[in-house]
């Protein structure tokens, strides 16, 4: 019979040798491009700032999550290409917060954003109709602009964007299940009742998003006709509008 044979200090050796093996570290997330970190500190200070029940207040708390989101991701390099990604959030996010400056100052407010602005503080329209209103300006109409702005930033086409363009729709989508349920009424019985239901089921991210994608690359196209293409924009964001309008028809 074969005797097996221990080696002294073998159990030792071994314990030593693993202690020796350096130990995998999870790599840090780094902090979001200058850009997007300014556009974060302004929406937190208007979180800071405005009446919760402002409707306004109700789309920046949706917006700055999302927007903190993309951050943390922009940082774990979960996009293709994080400098356009991060421009296109940045740039993307100044046309809102624009909006909100114009509101303040007295001035015109984009025709996408109007209906947010001149019913935030209507007693008869509820948290979900201005997050949805609120994103249904900013997706139908901001969007597509901030995709050609970003273009034409990073001297690059529309398609370059794409990939990073669905990585944020996706999350978008994911995130706006989460929306709805927090800022539905309760109990769950009711909501199939609810005019809330109905209303809120009328309106789609996914379709939003396409249409974003579709009116973008038609803007790209009308570059060299800027007439043409302020036109094109101006439309869009009337036909924004209209719908946002309808997002926020009180319901008492």
């Amino acid at each position: 019979m074969t005797t097996i044979q221990q080696v002294p200090g073998a159990p030792a050796a071994q314990t030593a040798a693993r202690a020796a093996r350096p130990v995998p570290v999870a790599p840090q997330a780094s902090a979001p491009p200058a850009p997007v970190a300014a556009v974060l500190a302004r929406m937190r200070v208007l979180e800071a700032t405005l009446p919760p029940a402002d409707g306004v207040a109700v789309f920046n708390r949706v917006y700055l999550s999302v927007t903190e989101e993309i951050a943390r991701r922009l940082g774990a390099g979960g996009f293709q290409d994080p400098t356009a990604a991060g421009e296109l959030d940045a740039v993307f996010a100044r046309r809102y917060l624009a909006a909100v400056d114009a509101a303040g100052a007295g001035l015109t407010v984009p025709a996408c954003w109007r209906p947010v602005f001149q019913l935030r503080r209507h007693p008869g329209v509820r948290p979900l109709q201005f997050a949805l209103a609120g994103i249904n300006a900013h997706i139908g109409h901001d969007l597509a602009l901030a995709v050609v702005d970003t273009c034409r930033a990073l001297g690059c086409e529309p398609a370059a964007l794409a990939a990073d363009f669905e990585r944020v729709g996706d999350l978008l989508t994911g995130m706006e299940e989460r929306i709805r349920e927090s800022l539905m009424p309760g109990p769950d019985l009711l909501d199939v009742a609810d005019p809330l239901t109905h209303l809120a089921g009328s309106w789609s991210l996914e379709m939003a998003r396409d249409g974003a994608w579709a009116a973008a690359r038609v803007l790209w196209s009308l570059r060299g006709l800027p007439a043409t293409g302020q036109e094109f924009a101006e439309q869009l964001g009337s036909g924004v509008g209209l719908v946002g309008r309808c997002l926020l028809t009180p319901l008492g």
